[in-house]
């Protein structure tokens, strides 16, 4: 990503500023149509039963008004016509506002995480879903998140793995916790033998410049929104902090590849530019030399 400078700051933020007074309705509609992803992995250790293994990945979904509940809606819909294996959902269930410091009310946005997880739980799999809290979720009171998730049979891993089964094989599914809370990637992998694959759910991707040195054979992260605004030839404006080096997409960190979903919801203002909100069909395939 280009180096952003003030002068180009400005000069693409006025652009961006220009084209949503003009043609305001991209700006403005864009967060409330999610678009589906298809990406393809070939992982060297994944067993043949398990090549073809789909993975809906849905990420940062800020439940916290009507509005905030049009896109996770129309990513369920997505969700159930395309039919994968197993849903991975990556945090922030709910959002702690700037004010919340001064507030005191970081708790009360804990409880969006009930008509959130009353939104999920609409989501059809063959293996149900399986989760991970984000910084707000944390920030606010993450027992409660937990509780109305699982609530739902949404399973949430906090520095804990969970296998699924094909035939006599296992690939795992191990969910650290966020950044902001007490992550343990060592009690995270505890029980996954290291010659069996293991996909890692974390929500800041920038954890990826760690789990590269783990027996970990995937990463699935979100919490950078894309930058909510992309300039292209620029990027983004702002990022949050762990999310600066991985904002968007696919990339390969050493021998570990990472997907970075942009998620669903906004935060602060309801506006999205060329950061559609995502969700990722992933497909697994077996092939390849060993990882070390």
């Amino acid at each position: 990503m280009a180096r952003l400078t003030r002068r180009k700051f400005l000069i693409g933020g006025g652009l961006v500023a220009a084209g949503t007074l003009a043609f305001g309705h991209p700006a403005l509609f864009e967060p409330y149509h999610p678009q589906l992803v298809r990406e393809e992995f070939v992982l060297p250790r994944l067993p043949e039963e398990f090549d073809g293994f789909t993975i809906a990945h849905l990420s940062d979904f800020h439940c916290h008004d009507d509005l905030s509940h049009i896109p996770i809606q129309r990513a369920v819909d997505i969700v159930n016509r395309v039919s994968p294996d197993l849903v991975v959902l990556s945090g922030d269930f709910v959002t702690v506002s700037f004010l919340s410091d001064y507030l005191h009310d970081e708790k009360k946005s804990a409880h969006q995480a009930e008509p959130c997880a009353g939104l999920l739980s609409a989501l059809r799999s063959r293996l149900g879903s399986v989760a991970v809290l984000g910084n707000h979720d944390v920030d606010s009171d993450p027992h409660v998140v937990t509780e109305a998730l699982q609530a739902q049979n949404i399973t949430v891993l906090r520095n804990d793995s969970h296998p699924v089964e094909r035939g006599s094989k296992r690939l795992w599914f191990c969910g650290l916790d966020s950044l902001d809370a007490r992550p343990n990637i060592d009690v995270t992998l505890k029980e996954v033998p290291k010659d069996e694959p293991a996909i890692l759910l974390v929500h800041e991707p920038d954890f990826a410049d760690q789990a590269v040195r783990y027996p970990v054979d995937l990463q699935l992260s979100g919490h950078s929104h894309g930058g909510q605004v992309w300039i292209p030839g620029i990027g983004a404006p702002w990022l949050p902090d762990n999310a600066r080096k991985y904002p968007r997409g696919r990339y390969q960190v050493g021998k570990l590849p990472l997907y970075t979903n942009i998620g669903l919801g906004t935060l602060r203002v309801p506006v999205r530019v060329n950061c559609t909100p995502e969700v990722t069909l992933v497909t697994l395939r077996a092939g390849g030399s060993k990882i070390g």
